[in-house]
């Protein structure tokens, strides 16, 4: 097994009884939070394999809406969770989802927020507190959230990704890895990149003027929270 650090061992700084369960969970709502942009009104949670069974016990539940409040991994108001979103006025509910998935850690996000904004997100709890994004509104995706992320839904056409990585190279970001989804040729594509450092607003306005471009999404759960996405960022329109 390839070592990366003594925190994939002994799992993050954290609230809850599991990194797997709670510390996982709670990543995967706050990463959800940041690519929506905006506190969920409306949150509907399916969870699948061990998450489904042990999800009120291990406070996975919990988690989720903790991360989907914007809540840190080791936040003291991670335990209340549940109880203050809906305060907040977040629609929060869990079921257990049908189907099996690859991985036993798995959970469904169907979120809606102010000014119709819509996300769907499919994430994995992989163990240590480290999570995989493995779906974004339809598109098959794999990133995890321990570095930033920059989402770019574009035509698929030649020259995007060439003009894309010239723009970070040009803003001295350095790439850690890249993947493509498309729903059909020449349709709806996304590029996924995950970056050495943080992208700035500037980049972001600059890559969604480059041609065939529909739109950006960016998530950093490390870092402060961005300001809301553009509409047509998260809805999916052009």
């Amino acid at each position: 097994m390839r070592f990366k650090d003594v925190f994939s061992i002994i799992g993050p700084s954290m609230i809850g009884p599991s990194s797997s369960h709670t510390a996982g969970a709670a990543r995967i709502g706050l990463a959800a939070r940041r690519l929506l942009g905006v506190m969920p009104e409306v949150a509907r949670v399916s969870f699948y394999g061990s998450f489904a069974a042990t999800y009120q016990g291990h406070g996975t539940d919990t988690a989720i809406a903790g991360g989907l409040l914007g809540f840190h991994t080791d936040d003291p108001n991670l335990p209340d969770a549940i109880e203050l979103a809906e305060e907040a006025g977040m629609d929060l509910t869990f079921r257990e989802g049908k189907g099996l998935f690859p991985h036993p850690n798995t959970v469904r996000l169907e979120l809606e927020g102010a000014g119709g904004r819509r996300l769907s997100l499919l994430g994995t709890s992989i163990g240590g507190g480290n999570v995989e994004i493995v779906e974004v509104n339809g598109f098959s995706v794999k990133f995890g959230c321990s570095c930033p992320a920059l989402l770019v839904r574009h035509r698929d056409q030649p020259g995007v990704i060439a003009a894309l990585t010239a723009a970070l190279q040009g803003a001295g970001l350095n790439i850690g890895g890249l993947s493509l989804s498309r729903m059909e040729r020449q349709g709806e594509a996304l590029a996924v990149v995950e970056l050495d450092g943080e992208a700035q607003q500037e980049l972001l306005h600059l890559i969604r003027q480059l041609p065939n471009v529909l739109g950006t999404d960016y998530v950093n759960i490390n870092g402060e929270e961005e300001e809301p996405h553009e509409l047509s960022d998260v809805e999916g329109a052009e």
